[in-house]
């Protein structure tokens, strides 16, 4: 499969689409847990507009410069935080919250050139270029999408 620009955009917007689709899910679907022990569905969703955020304000303005990235957050804290709001919420707002920083990082990504998208940076040693780093961060939605549909059945 080819993993350009046009892959990450239509794993955005597909991403976008599969939110919505949670929206038809009963309370106890929503609260359900994706393994015994584990995260809630709600929980799981809840944890991904911080790191949306996260790359949209900490990563995405020194992706294409020179300038060395900022310390990542501490994930574990990131994460408890995130699952605990979700827990706290509506599932429309947990829902809104997603589709209100996806939209913000795709409407950011978009306007990047194909040469932009092989810029290479480093994060710690390794090296890599902005579509690696993306096809990173869909593998994780990927993962975490499909231990959903594994328990909702959607």
């Amino acid at each position: 499969m080819q993993r350009d620009k046009a892959y990450v955009i239509k794993h955005y917007k597909k991403s976008l689409d599969w939110i919505n689709n949670l929206r038809g899910l009963s309370e106890e679907q929503w609260r359900t847990p994706i393994a015994p022990g584990k995260w809630s569905v709600a929980e799981v969703i809840g944890h991904l507009p911080p790191w949306d955020m996260f790359v949209l304000n900490h990563r995405i303005p020194f992706l294409l410069t020179d300038e060395r990235l900022p310390k990542g957050p501490d994930v574990a804290h990131l994460n408890t935080m995130a699952a605990k709001k979700s827990r706290e919420q509506a599932m429309e707002e947990t829902l809104n919250d997603f589709i209100s920083t996806r939209r913000q990082l795709l409407q950011t990504i978009q306007q990047w050139t194909n040469e932009q998208w092989q810029h290479s940076f480093k994060i710690g040693q390794s090296e890599m270029t902005i579509i690696d780093y993306f096809v990173g961060l869909i593998n994780h939605d990927l993962h975490h999408f499909s231990q959903i549909q594994n328990v909702i059945h959607v």
